[in-house]
């Protein structure tokens, strides 16, 4: 028997490549010499990620600013001071705000996709950004002359087609980023931010058939940017029966990292529904220690007690660099944890087998 493994998405970028970008927002690096070292980047990590043994990889999000912010750079109607993230080592991240609308997409995430596709030899796994997250952008204040009734509007038709554009495109499947819906019982235990950032989810999940929300997942973690979290204090079991219930065939979760798996496998045992396969995370792209073969097999062999093996699957707890100028894990490390997960999902699932 086989046991499917897909990495998150995103790889750390190449030093040069970041220096580019930054360099490219200060004007002092030409498009074409950031599209070069883009290329380069995008090639090589290709090349790495399939020299892994992985069956099914990502672009690593080279050509990304960042998993949030990717539909919007260039957008000119944003200000600066949106949304505050604050991570546990004290750092934060900050979301633009809308200052106008139509709200439109300026890329979607096919245009990575097909970049993807003139190097890969493997089937590809496209990341997108869910619409719960660019719900963020609105302001609470309002927009004069469009509302928030028109923004959700155009926010579920632009998040409805960079899923559709990459399935159509060619891609094995696409992932949703979802990291904000644990983040959002720490802003409101209460349960009523999660349940409006699921329904506006459900709410995209639901205009695709249950033959494409088969090829779609939805990726889950406590955030991951420079080695810190946003949420893992924030107990898994108020997120997990609810995120079970959207409309996706592929959960992505993190695992790894918990301090209590077995409390998180059963939530999860109890969750799950006939027709979900649940990819768990063996490896803490956090954790500087390279895990080895035999760490991840045992995890499988732990996860396969509470989860069917017709309903298993293994993966990293996140992206080794979501945001684009994450520099604390480095390259080699996250290839070498990937190997590890993909050597030991092969190895469990020889015990199983």
């Amino acid at each position: 028997m086989e046991i499917p493994t897909e990495p998150i998405g995103s790889i750390p970028r190449p030093p040069q490549l970041i220096e580019a970008m930054r360099g490219a927002a200060e004007g002092r690096v030409s498009e074409q010499e950031l599209e070069a070292l883009s290329e380069e980047a995008l090639a090589q990590t290709i090349a790495e990620l399939e020299a892994t043994g992985s069956p099914v990889i990502t672009d690593g999000e080279q050509l990304k600013p960042s998993f949030v912010t990717y539909p919007i750079q260039g957008l000119a109607s944003l200000s600066p001071d949106g949304v505050v993230i604050p991570f546990a080592d004290g750092h934060t991240r900050q979301l633009p705000a809308l200052t106008a609308g139509p709200f439109r997409y300026q890329i979607h995430a096919d245009a990575y996709l097909e970049h993807a596709q003139r190097y890969a030899a493997r089937p590809i796994k496209q990341a997108v950004i869910s619409a719960s997250a660019l719900s963020l952008l609105y302001p609470a204040e309002g927009i004069d002359g469009y509302s928030r009734d028109e923004f959700i509007a155009d926010l579920l038709d632009e998040a409805e087609a960079d899923i559709r554009r990459s399935l159509e495109k060619g891609a094995d499947s696409v992932q949703i980023d979802f990291t904000e819906g644990r983040l959002s019982l720490k802003l409101d235990p209460s349960g009523g931010l999660l349940r409006q950032f699921l329904d506006l989810n459900n709410a995209v999940l639901e205009r695709f058939t249950a033959e494409e929300q088969q090829r779609i997942g939805v990726h889950s973690c406590p955030g991951g940017d420079h080695d810190s979290t946003h949420s893992a204090d924030v107990d898994y079991a108020g997120l997990l029966p609810g995120l079970l219930g959207l409309a996706a065939g592929r959960f992505y979760l993190e695992l790894a990292g918990e301090t209590d798996r077995p409390a998180v496998l059963e939530t999860i045992r109890t969750s799950l529904k006939p027709g979900q396969r649940i990819f768990v995370g063996v490896t803490d792209p956090i954790d500087p220690a390279i895990e080895t073969a035999e760490q991840v097999r045992d995890r499988v062999l732990e996860a396969a007690e509470y989860i069917p093996l017709d309903q298993l699957g293994t993966t990293d707890d996140c992206g080794f660099a979501p945001f684009a100028d994450d520099t604390s894990t480095a390259r080699a490390t996250a290839f070498a944890k990937i190997k590890a997960r993909v050597d030991g999902t092969r190895l469990a699932a020889a015990q199983l087998g």
